[in-house]
């Protein structure tokens, strides 16, 4: 089966990272493939791919009449890619050689519509102390007891996550008024294909630990105050999402109960049996991310017209 990889970009701020995605892309060990490569809406940034990938087999490159926001730009990718597999990695992403051909080993061997797999983080720094890695998902990246391998999720993160392109087409693509889009900050525009699928087809995503892409880190995502700023929209979105899907699994809530009833228990035990500085700080960090996560939704609580103000 025919496989596009779709990448998009939008400042030449984030070009060097951005090249290094395509390169990974484009060096897959699997074949039929194709990258299909949406700049958004920045003239600057097209002439340039246009130039360093325009004479690669198997390119496509398109320009946004504007700005339009990373869920328009990846829906777009799938519309001009020719793949019957629609894979999306970030800009910020570099794939394993083998990421492709992990996720259609998947596709082949099973009746998945969807498969997405592990997203490891590599810092541009030193990890922050006190960065606790249950939050990996503040940073697009798996955090551990995600998932079993071959388990059967809503949906992973937008660094490694694929799809049957005809079924992600049929419910819709991306939602353009979810993800990243200049200074909005609505996020998890990954949710709401995942609900559609489940609504449609009966069927969610499946985990694999074999395909693997590495998110590149700046060092401005391992600064708390960041981290926090995150944190509260990552709470402000879960609201969004359970007014437009109010019958969806509650994926957050899970994640909740794991983190209160597993994780902290254990680290708590940890620093009982061996007391450190970063121990203490990354127990205190949890507190002040869910602390956020929560004042972010309670935020969202009272704001009036959320769901309209969400839209525009």
């Amino acid at each position: 089966m025919k496989v596009s990889v779709v990448v998009c970009t939008y400042t030449m701020d984030r070009y060097d990272v951005f090249t290094e995605a395509v390169e990974s892309a484009l060096s897959q060990t699997y074949d039929p493939i194709e990258v299909v490569l949406v700049i958004d809406g920045n003239p600057e940034v097209y002439e340039r791919t246009v130039a360093d990938f325009g004479d690669r087999e198997s390119v496509v490159i398109h320009d946004n009449e504007e700005n339009r926001g990373i869920s328009y730009s990846r829906t777009k990718g799938a519309e001009l890619a020719s793949g019957e597999i629609v894979a999306f990695i970030d800009d910020d992403g570099v794939a394993e050689s083998d990421w492709i051909e992990s996720l259609v080993e998947v596709y082949e061997t099973t009746d998945a519509i969807a498969v997405g797999g592990d997203v490891r983080p590599n810092w541009q720094g030193d990890r922050p102390n006190f960065f606790p890695e249950e939050f990996y998902w503040l940073v697009g990246c798996v955090e551990p007891d995600f998932a079993e391998d071959g388990e059967e999720v809503r949906n992973t993160y937008g660094s490694n996550i694929s799809y049957r392109r005809g079924k992600f087409l049929a419910v819709g693509g991306y939602d353009p008024n979810t993800g990243r889009k200049g200074d909005k900050h609505l996020q998890a525009h990954e949710a709401p294909v995942g609900i559609r699928l489940l609504e449609e087809f009966g069927k969610g995503m499946m985990f694999t630990e074999a395909a693997v892409v590495h998110h590149t880190l700046f060092e401005y995502r391992g600064e708390f105050r960041w981290l926090l700023f995150r944190s509260f929209w990552q709470g402000y979105s879960k609201r969004v999402m359970d007014l437009l899907y109010p019958d969806a699994p509650d994926d957050k809530g899970d994640y909740l109960k794991w983190l209160l009833t597993d994780r902290v228990p254990r680290r708590v035990e940890g620093l009982i049996r061996s007391p450190s500085v970063a121990a203490v700080t990354q127990l205190a960090a949890i507190g002040a991310f869910t602390g956020a996560v929560g004042l972010g939704y309670l935020y969202a609580v009272v704001t009036p017209d959320l769901v309209e103000k969400a839209n525009r």
